[in-house]
């Protein structure tokens, strides 16, 4: 089993975690969606990652299809909670981190397509907008929780999510997390984890073909 894409990704380290956390071992192919590009595209048309190649040689893309298929065909505590409120809020706090995510990659392509000059800052501004929306709320789903976990006694794909996600989003959009100290503290007690620090490279701000280095 492979796996394709750099753990700065958020979405290829929430794979990485979970199927670490299955037991399931697989090789990793630490490739860039920038210098690596084109060898990803091999694999996803797309050129995105993670991209997780199985056994019989199925190529699965896209980090939700991959962890459906962790949760349904391999063995191993429930990545989600069976159904009920519990999902129900599992699902609503993946969603939030996800979009704030996707706005944090858009800020970073932003940066690097464009020369500053030629950036919309309009755009930058409302999707720092969205991002700092979604913290507060996440941040007070924090601060709210009955235990140490978002949802239910156990980690779930929720704690997996906002952790992974709101690392990266506070190094790329970038943000300080200290103005979010419920959100802040609990993506610090997952990031304490030897699971999650076994799956983690610092941010790197992916480059295309040819351009000159830039900094998020």
């Amino acid at each position: 089993m492979i796996l394709i894409g750099m753990y700065d990704s958020p979405f290829t380290r929430r794979v990485a975690i979970a199927l670490a956390l299955r037991g399931i071992a697989f090789e990793h192919r630490p490739w860039s969606v920038g210098a690596d590009f084109d060898r990803i595209r091999e694999y996803s048309p797309l050129g995105r990652v993670p991209v997780l190649v199985l056994d019989d040689g199925e190529v699965l893309m896209e980090s939700s299809s991959i962890l459906d298929w962790i949760e349904h065909e391999t063995q191993g505590e429930p990545l989600l909670p069976a159904g009920g409120k519990d999902r129900r809020e599992a699902m609503r706090l993946i969603g939030l981190a996800s979009g704030a995510a996707d706005r944090a990659v858009g800020i970073v392509l932003e940066r690097v397509f464009h020369a500053p000059e030629a950036r919309s800052q309009a755009l930058l501004d409302r999707s720092l907008k969205q991002i700092e929306g979604t913290y507060d709320a996440l941040d007070a789903a924090c601060a709210a929780r009955a235990g140490q976990w978002l949802v239910g006694g156990t980690m779930t794909l929720a704690d997996i999510t906002v952790g992974t996600y709101v690392t990266h989003g506070s190094n790329a959009a970038p943000v300080d997390l200290t103005r979010w100290p419920a959100l802040k503290a609990h993506v610090d007690r997952c990031e304490a984890l030897d699971v999650f620090a076994q799956h983690f490279v610092p941010f790197f701000v992916p480059q295309p073909k040819g351009a000159k280095e830039v900094s998020a």
